[in-house]
């Protein structure tokens, strides 16, 4: 089995890449801003739920095939784009139809749930990036590749989880107390809306 000391290395790192600006966080930042703290923290534990598939899929080796798959990779990728896209729309018209009532938009815990899983799932790079970091604090003389990388897995969720759920406490205090301005209210829905469009372009181009 992997020893304590090399995944409490394992786990800094995990907590240096969470806190790197990406994607993710930044997903996070916006949803709780958005939405609020609980929000947040919502789509944090989909966010997690996703890196389960792409931990599974690295110690199943489904994350070799993709990565010599250009139709595959690319498909996801757009599927992903496309969804940002219509979460950009969802932010733009929130902005002009309920900010002027001062009522911000409501989502269920379920759907910020599955927005987070879909998010996550619809970056194959996750799967790219697992492939190429979780085998190098693995080691064949210590037992199951399998069941290392599904540990390792669980120790980067963790680390995850606390970054991503600090950024959705402070951003969700910070939305709440901006969002009792209509005004306010209004440029962090649009501010959002932007964001996932940056996302999906990046999602999309970035090779």
């Amino acid at each position: 089995m992997i020893p304590a000391e090399n995944l409490l290395v394992f786990f800094a790192a995990a907590v240096v890449l969470a806190l790197a600006p990406g994607p993710d966080n930044i997903f996070v930042l916006a949803q709780a801003a958005q939405h609020g703290r609980a929000a947040g923290l919502f789509v944090t534990l989909g966010l997690c739920t996703g890196l389960l598939v792409h931990t599974a899929a690295v110690a199943l080796g489904l994350a070799a095939l993709l990565q010599t798959t250009p139709f595959a990779f690319y498909a996801i990728k757009l599927v992903g784009a496309l969804y940002l896209l219509y979460l950009a729309w969802q932010a733009w018209s929130a902005s002009a139809q309920k900010a002027e009532r001062g009522v911000a938009p409501v989502l269920g815990r379920l759907a910020l749930y599955r927005r987070g899983i879909f998010m996550n799932i619809t970056n194959p790079k996750v799967s790219i990036f697992f492939l190429a970091f979780l085998p190098q604090f693995a080691d064949p003389l210590r037992g199951s590749l399998g069941v290392q990388l599904g540990l390792l897995g669980g120790v980067f969720i963790a680390a995850t989880w606390w970054v991503f759920g600090s950024i959705a406490l402070l951003a969700g205090v910070l939305g709440q107390q901006l969002q009792r301005s209509v005004r306010w209210q209004r440029a962090i829905n649009k501010g959002a809306a932007v964001i996932f469009v940056v996302l999906a372009l990046k999602l999309l181009f970035e090779g």
